[in-house]
């Protein structure tokens, strides 16, 4: 039977919602850039995922903290800060603009001036959000299976994580690509990323691909790929990377250079866990293996509840 953990999310069916839904979180990812120091990689920025939504985390504002974080439960934006202010935001049909402009209007109202870029990143045709009228759809039930689809492959992506005593990131949502990820890095450094990225300025993905990287996440589908799905790649890309043998239902995609394992695939498997795990260290294994990391000072045993990695 179907694990019912694991809902259904076809792109289609939300897409207006989906889009809409990125720009917003483009908009409180925005605030959270403006106002955080810059961390390697970009790692200022994301959202992460909560009992509830997606979340910023603590962000610096004087000597108080700044908290957004978005409920799919209650579908409130919620605002908090730590001297005690707390407001909320509706989720509902409503204009990018008007998103825009009434979340800046709370900022304000409890002291917080702050003042982003107002194009959007990695989408097509950006429109700047102080002027989008065109993309103001909200699905409650799909923003909700969304958020229960990213809880499922947080709580994998974690365990996975935990197996890797190299530098790796946090499982973080990025709000430009509207996915949610997790790297290892073989610790040495990668030849200047040729940018390009439609969307993404250059001096953001220099620094972001300064190191070699295998990388996972999960997307829920764009116009250009219309299906929710999971991917691994490589940068740079070893000889022989996409050759590699890796788990079932998987392939390499040559257009988008990456492994992609769809998530109806996963969500349809005996045991979608172990199908997701074993996607993500097959492709893990095929980056390293081809770019020849030192796998034996960069690995460990998955970690365990309340047992201590043995060193």
């Amino acid at each position: 039977m179907q694990d019912a953990s694991w809902p259904e999310l076809p792109y289609p069916a939300w897409r207006d919602a989906a889009t809409t839904l990125q720009l917003w979180t483009q908009i409180v990812g925005k605030i959270r850039l403006s106002l955080s120091p810059w961390v390697n990689h970009g790692w200022q920025v994301p959202l992460y995922v909560t009992a509830r939504g997606l979340g910023t985390s603590p962000i610096p504002v004087g000597h108080e903290i700044l908290e957004l974080e978005f409920d799919f439960t209650s579908h409130l934006l919620r605002v908090r800060t730590s001297n005690g202010e707390e407001r909320e935001l509706p989720l509902q049909p409503q204009s990018v603009a008007d998103f825009y402009s009434r979340l800046l209007t709370i900022l304000r109202d409890i002291g917080i001036d702050v003042t982003i870029n107002e194009t959007p990143n990695e989408v097509a045709d950006p429109i700047p959000f102080s002027e989008d009228r065109v993309h103001a759809s909200y699905d409650r039930d799909a923003a909700h299976r969304f958020w229960r689809v990213l809880l499922q492959v947080d709580r994998v992506f974690k365990l996975f994580r935990s197996g890797f005593v190299g530098k790796t990131s946090p499982v973080h949502f990025f709000w430009g690509s509207f996915d949610l990820a997790v790297t290892r890095f073989s610790g040495r450094a990668a030849p200047l990323h040729p940018g390009g990225v439609p969307g993404l300025p250059d001096d953001v993905t220099r620094e972001a691909y300064s190191h070699e990287v295998s990388s996972a996440g999960f997307w829920p589908g764009s116009d250009a790929f219309p299906q929710p799905a999971f991917y691994s790649y490589a940068y740079p890309e070893p000889p022989g990377f996409r050759d590699a043998v890796v788990a079932p239902g998987a392939s390499f995609d040559t257009t988008l250079g990456e492994f992609v394992l769809p998530y109806d695939t996963v969500r349809q498997a005996k045991d979608p866990d172990a199908l997701l795990l074993d996607f993500l260290v097959t492709t893990y294994n095929a980056a390293a293996d081809a770019g020849r990391w030192d796998r034996s000072n960069l690995e460990c045993t998955l970690g365990a509840p309340a047992k201590v990695r043995p060193v």
